[in-house]
């Protein structure tokens, strides 16, 4: 159900179907399923799959980390292929750091996403910089 209402408030994160394992303050896991929706012409994960399920798993991390009144966009992001994504992907999202205090006016924050395999071989690496700043009244 919780997979379903994150769906709902951001349709594009559907189409990997994604299944929340863990979310605690610091660290989210989520699951995709390996389904021929997701592939690319190889037979393997495709790479944006691989990037949409860091994004949900960094911004949901996030959102449940952060203080109230404040929100976080993704500013950028760099990925690592690191081998073939086969199978059952589990992305774990962490923050490299602790978040600043008082950030009034704005900070960056990176996150790191590493995504394992059924195995457990990390298959692929992005680094999320998310812009915190306070919400708008």
């Amino acid at each position: 159900m919780f997979s379903r209402a994150i769906c709902f408030r951001a349709p594009y994160f559907s189409t990997i179907a994604p299944r929340f394992v863990a979310l605690e303050s610091g660290r989210c896991e989520v699951r995709m399923r390996d389904r021929r929706r997701v592939h690319n012409h190889i037979g393997t994960v495709h790479a944006i799959a691989l990037c949409n399920l860091a994004e949900l798993s960094g911004g949901v991390m996030a959102e449940a980390t952060m203080p109230p009144g404040m929100r976080w966009i993704p500013k950028g992001m760099t990925v690592e292929y690191l081998s073939k994504a086969v199978g059952m992907m589990r992305a774990v999202a962490m923050p490299e750091a602790p978040l600043a205090a008082g950030a009034a006016a704005g900070q960056e924050w990176r996150v790191l996403v590493q995504v394992t395999d059924s195995a457990g071989a990390t298959v692929f690496r992005a680094r999320i910089t998310m812009w915190i700043s306070p919400r708008k009244a």
